[in-house]
């Protein structure tokens, strides 16, 4: 499900830790609001949820090489981290942070994906950017909104507006403060069924000099199997070396 818009880009995602540190320094009220707002400290999840747990000296897979070579251990990494355009759209994945005692929920049609989505309403403002804003082309479309007074992640793929009414393929409902997962075997936005956006790296991250969580990673092709946190694989590729939708 859910096609990629380039050929080196699916819906999965890979955590790869970046940090030793996880301590939370903020609050999820102290978010600052509005569009690629700052989290002041805050870090989604429980310190020791999958996405913010230091992985590094944990045992190394038996199968590690033959993944890595696999995925192709010679291919660069791409970061698309939000700067410059790609075919008229932005590159990166954009969020917005919004207070619920002025921004009201609104009803989200479900095109595509409803028994694996959670319904709504959800706060998400009638300017929020869709993945690629300016101009979104036909790919992802992700929509992502933070609640800090609910303190709830809503994310969205496939979003569009139609007749001044949001709609999109599947929606996803993520707590913040607890270590939640989707049901087995459920998609989310993303196809790996995880979150999208604690694995974004962001501005107020990098001029703090710190990223204390994983990294979200996407590959050519994966394996049609998923290990937790992720719940849904997106894939027909049976070989043991290729990776698992949520291997960090």
């Amino acid at each position: 499900m859910k096609t990629p818009k380039l050929i080196i880009l699916i819906s999965l995602s890979l955590l790869s830790l970046s940090s030793e540190s996880f301590a939370q320094s903020g609050t999820c009220g102290g978010m600052d609001t509005g569009r690629g707002a700052d989290l002041n400290g805050f870090i989604p999840f429980p310190a020791d949820n999958a996405w913010n747990t230091d992985i590094s000296s944990m045992p190394v897979d038996p199968n590690s090489d033959n993944i890595i070579a696999f995925i192709g251990a010679s291919s660069p990494l791409h970061p698309d981290f939000g700067a410059g355009l790609y075919a008229g759209s932005t590159i990166g994945i954009p969020y917005q942070v919004v207070d619920t005692t002025t921004q009201p929920r609104v009803p989200i049609k479900i095109v595509a994906y409803r028994t694996e989505s959670d319904p709504g309403p959800m706060p998400v403002p009638p300017n929020a950017l869709i993945e690629g804003y300016p101009n979104p082309d036909d790919g992802d479309r992700h929509v992502l909104v933070l609640d800090r007074n609910g303190c709830w992640i809503y994310e969205l793929y496939r979003a569009f507006k139609r007749n001044g009414a949001w709609q999109a393929d599947s929606t996803a409902v993520w707590d913040m403060t607890i270590d939640e997962q989707r049901p087995y075997t459920w998609t989310s936005a993303d196809a790996a069924g995880l979150p999208i956006f604690p694995g974004l790296v962001r501005y107020d991250e990098v001029s703090d000099a710190a990223i204390n969580h994983a990294i979200r990673v996407t590959v050519p092709v994966t394996r049609e199997a998923f290990t937790p946190p992720a719940s849904h694989w997106a894939s027909s590729e049976t070989s043991q070396n290729a990776p698992p939708m949520g291997m960090r």
